[in-house]
């Protein structure tokens, strides 16, 4: 297996699919609000559904607030199912962010990494990877965050076998991407896009296209794989 470290597979990745560019709001608050704009969660659903609620009723606080639950679910439903209740989560999450921090969520934030992310689970539908996700493009942390979708990207390049267990998953890559890329903004932001990216169309959970992966020739798993093959032809 050819060793490449963690960076020059990134380099690869970038090769492979072009640099990479987010597709979502930035800003902490918006981040919340277009997260519920689509149900099951993807860019192209929340997208979907950001753009049909800025144009029926806003994503501004106010907006939010005083928009009737049914007028809101209408436009929800461009971007999936369960449209009422992410109408109402969009409620209660305009209502904390001004009831609890003043309409300002990102002032809240910028204390202790660790504060930062425990608030931000509390906001429905928020766990680990969206938190680490929120406070790494606000730049507010540089935080190696991993994507949701695909904490088994780097596990599985580097180690050949991911575990059962998503947290433990997720903390494993974690702790390589931390690591291997400098705690810069941009740096972790290029690798968040790409693993993103790649985890999505080539390393997928299941049933992955190691075939087509520009960075099989150093992949643990791909290896691991070829040799079971191997193995059963004996």
């Amino acid at each position: 297996m050819k060793k490449l470290t963690i960076p020059e597979k990134l380099g690869e990745l970038e090769a492979f699919y072009g640099p990479q560019v987010e597709e979502w709001p930035t800003e902490p608050y918006e981040f919340l609000v277009w997260w519920h704009c689509g149900y099951p969660a993807s860019d192209a659903a929340c997208a979907r559904g950001w753009a049909a609620l800025q144009k029926a009723v806003g994503t501004e606080q106010e907006q939010i607030l005083h928009a009737p639950q049914a007028k809101l679910a209408a436009a929800l439903k461009a971007g999936g199912m369960v449209p009422e209740l992410r109408a109402l989560r969009l409620q209660q999450v305009a209502a904390r962010v001004q009831d609890e921090f003043g309409g300002d969520l990102r002032a809240a934030l910028m204390g202790r990494p660790a504060e930062a992310r425990k608030l931000l689970k509390k906001f429905p539908n928020i766990a680990d990877a969206g938190a680490d996700r929120i406070l790494l493009f606000a730049r507010i942390t540089p935080l190696a965050a991993v994507p949701s979708n695909g904490p088994q990207v780097l596990v599985r390049m580097e180690g050949g076998v991911e575990r059962t267990n998503y947290a433990a998953t997720y903390r494993d890559a974690q702790a390589l991407l931390a690591a291997a890329v400098p705690e810069r903004f941009e740096a972790r932001m290029r690798a968040y896009l790409l693993l993103k990216r790649h985890g999505q169309e080539t390393c997928k959970r299941e049933k992955p296209r190691c075939g087509e992966c520009p960075v099989n020739a150093s992949c643990g798993y791909f290896a691991r794989l070829n040799r079971s093959i191997a193995s059963a032809r004996l």
